[in-house]
């Protein structure tokens, strides 16, 4: 464990992977971390983590977070936008982001804040640590085939999930502390799709399930949560989403944080 002098405490950086719907476990996790005790001093997300990051990171507690998991529908993250790019727009996520914090940047997080994209023109990872914050998080969360890309800075981003689905190495580079990632599609079953959006999920997140191992294997601690059983895609079951990922991961970080202050 990467603990020196200088940080043995309860103070950890937090990765928070994607799996759409399946993020409202992210609430959980963050519960868990409060009861224990355990501060998070740096936190990444990609995709759907990257939603939940920005709203800890800006000062949202996880009750407050998890009320606005509760809210949430497919439709309020989304609207047509023909183009030759998506069917839709997630412009919807990016209001709901600036009605919740007000017009922020990166930059003036509470919390030190990093959110993982992907450049579809060149297929590389793009970790967003400046700028707006709305937009920032629409493309971390862009589903390509679905969404339009977010143009960004001349950059033409899609969801994060393509290059490091649980944003481990942002927190490498930035700070020296343990850090404690969730993998939400870890235990995930698969199964028939619905529909367009529940293909292209499946599709991404099977095709990513083993380079996601291999990304953790650094990791001071992976919390998978045990959510398997549950839709991608059906928001009728983030109460219960919730709380398993609460019930995942709290006996977990009550040793984590007795590791930490050895």
């Amino acid at each position: 464990m990467r603990v020196t002098g200088e940080h043995r405490d309860r103070s950890v950086g937090l990765a928070l992977g994607g799996g759409a719907v399946l993020g409202a476990a992210h609430v959980g996790v963050l519960r868990a971390l409060d009861e224990c005790g355990i501060s998070v001093r740096a936190v990444a997300g990609t995709s759907i983590g990257a939603f939940i990051a920005a709203l800890h990171a800006f000062g949202k507690s996880w009750q407050e977070i998890a009320d606005v998991a509760r809210d949430l529908d497919w439709f309020d993250l989304s609207g047509l936008s023909l183009s030759q790019y998506g069917l839709l727009s997630n412009k919807k996520m990016g209001g709901i982001i600036r009605d919740l914090l007000g017009r922020q940047v990166i930059e003036h997080a509470g919390i030190a804040l990093s959110l993982v994209a992907t450049d579809i023109a060149t297929g590389g990872k793009v970790v967003m640590e400046q700028g707006d914050v709305s937009s920032a998080v629409m493309a971390s969360a862009c589903i390509p085939g679905v969404f339009r890309p977010v143009e960004r800075n001349g950059l033409l981003l899609v969801d994060g999930v393509l290059v490091e689905n649980v944003p481990l190495s942002p927190l490498q580079q930035r700070e020296t502390l343990p850090v404690v990632c969730v993998d939400l599609m870890g235990g995930h079953e698969f199964s028939r799709p619905d529909n367009i959006v529940g293909l292209l999920l499946n599709a991404f997140y099977s095709a990513l399930h083993n380079t996601t191992a291999l990304q953790l294997e650094s990791a001071d601690l992976v919390i998978t949560p045990d959510i398997g059983r549950f839709s991608l895609v059906d928001t009728s079951k983030v109460p219960e989403i919730i709380e398993a990922g609460y019930r995942s991961a709290l006996p977990v970080l009550q040793d984590f944080s007795v590791s930490l202050m050895r």
